[in-house]
């Protein structure tokens, strides 16, 4: 199984995380955002290819590696709601990072500032659920795996803080102390 992409990327840390939990070998190729336009069906990381088959997005990625382990996928529609909203935060903001780097941002384009505002919105929102979460054990589901993937990358990359978001600080703060979140970190390259 090989899995492509960048080790800085959210999207594939949370596929690494679900590939080592469940204890399958695989191999991370590094590929960054530009050869990745010529090498993935979909123009992104992550893709992945097991044998003849090939998946083009992080989300088909994990339930094929919770079906190969025979794993129970997201545990409710609540879960899964969060995994989207997580989603929606981490695009969002991604567009924010690759747009603003060609001085196309939220002080000089609306859909930007759209943008802008759907993360802080989705941050707000997801700083109220995770405060009635109780997490015990290191035992994260899918959802909250996506939100500390987002959480962690907005940080290390310095897109937001969380300052002013006590709950999601205290997620991370515990996700990070975990050994396969901690073995996936950006700063970690293999």
């Amino acid at each position: 199984m090989i899995l492509y992409g960048s080790y800085t990327s959210p999207f594939v840390r949370h596929c690494r995380i679900a590939l080592l939990s469940a204890n399958i070998d695989f191999e991370l190729v590094d590929t960054d955002y530009a050869s990745s336009s010529e090498k993935s069906p979909a123009k992104k990381v992550p893709f992945l290819q097991d044998g003849d088959l090939t998946l083009s997005d992080s989300s088909s990625i994990l339930l094929h590696i919770k079906q190969k382990s025979g794993q129970a996928g997201f545990v409710d529609v609540v879960d899964f709601d969060l995994y989207t909203l997580a989603n929606t935060a981490l695009d969002s903001e991604i567009n924010l990072f690759i747009l603003g780097n060609s001085g196309v941002t939220p002080e000089n384009n609306d859909y930007m500032l759209r943008q802008k505002n759907r993360v802080n919105a989705c941050l707000e929102e997801l700083n109220t659920i995770i405060s009635s979460t109780d997490i015990t054990d290191h035992k994260y589901s899918d959802g909250q795996l996506r939100l500390a993937c987002l959480l962690a990358w907005g940080v290390f990359r310095n897109r937001f803080s969380l300052e002013e978001f006590s709950a999601l600080n205290e997620f991370l703060s515990t996700i990070n102390t975990w050994e396969l979140f901690d073995a996936t970190s950006p700063d970690k390259t293999s």
